[in-house]
């Protein structure tokens, strides 16, 4: 996928990372559609189908805002302080109406969207992950959609959103990230060179850990220790703390080979997803 060439025709925004916004809006749209009862857990979260649809709400209306070029603080960046401020912004926020919301995770992304393709230059916005090229808090967006959408989904019984086109998307927001969200305790005194491949022309980048250290590049690394081989859905899932590792390797979706393929059950402890 030429990221590069296929541009929005009104501005910055590549035109299929644009329809991969909007339609995954629509689609977790479509997954609160009709639903009545929105106090439903999500599995292996605290928050209900309608607390989780709200933070998705909230969270779309604050990166339309970092788009239009609006300060919004939230948080440090730390999970701990993330966490803190879903909380404070849920708790002065009563909706929980599945219709309403699905109106606003569209509207917001909509206008998160249309922000993002107007202009290429400006300050880069101040994200809550630190400061990011407006392409890459579009990938950002989509990348949270997603994983939320997926939460909504599991928790409703109703078919995920994630597939192999939206997950190459959310790979420039993932290649950025990574360095910061990497476990400090987990990583010190690890010097390791990983390659990760995504099955089905998915691409690949390399990840180098040397005393605690963590560069990540959009190409595979030279002569590295451990290649990761992996289906994509599979590999954001265990990115965002959706999907335990080892069952995802029992059911084929991960294999590891290279000179040190016993690197390959740590690399997911490695990081904290935010």
């Amino acid at each position: 996928m030429d990221q590069t060439a296929r541009q929005d025709a009104r501005g910055a925004l590549p035109a299929g990372l644009g329809r991969a916004i909007r339609q995954t809006a629509a689609d977790i749209a479509a997954v609160l559609d009709g639903v009545v009862d929105t106090r439903t857990a999500v599995p292996g979260s605290q928050w209900t189908v309608g607390e989780a649809a709200a933070h998705l709400a909230l969270a779309n209306e604050l990166m339309a805002d970092l788009a239009e070029g609006r300060e919004r603080p939230y948080g440090d960046g730390t999970p701990q302080s993330l966490a803190a401020a879903n909380a404070a912004s849920l708790d002065g926020f009563a909706e929980r109406r599945a219709a309403p919301l699905a109106t606003m995770i569209t509207e917001q992304a909509e206008r998160c969207a249309d922000a993002l393709a107007a202009r290429a230059d400006g300050p880069a916005p101040l994200t809550p992950l630190g400061p990011m090229d407006r392409s890459v808090l579009a990938s950002y967006l989509l990348t949270h959609m997603l994983g939320h959408g997926h939460d909504l989904a599991r928790a409703l019984r109703r078919p995920h959103m994630i597939d192999a086109e939206r997950v190459a998307w959310c790979m420039p927001f993932m290649l950025r990230v990574m360095p910061a969200v990497a476990d400090g305790s987990a990583t010190a005194g690890l010097t390791a060179r990983y390659t990760i491949r995504l099955r089905g022309g998915g691409g690949a980048f390399g990840i180098t850990l040397a005393d605690g250290a963590v560069q990540v590049t959009p190409e595979p690394r030279d002569r590295p220790d451990c290649t990761i081989l992996i289906d994509p859905v599979g590999f954001l899932l265990i990115a965002l703390g959706r999907r335990n590792p080892w069952l995802a390797t029992a059911r084929g979706q991960v294999l590891a080979y290279g000179r040190k393929p016993w690197l390959a059950p740590r690399f997911p402890t490695l990081f904290v997803a935010p």
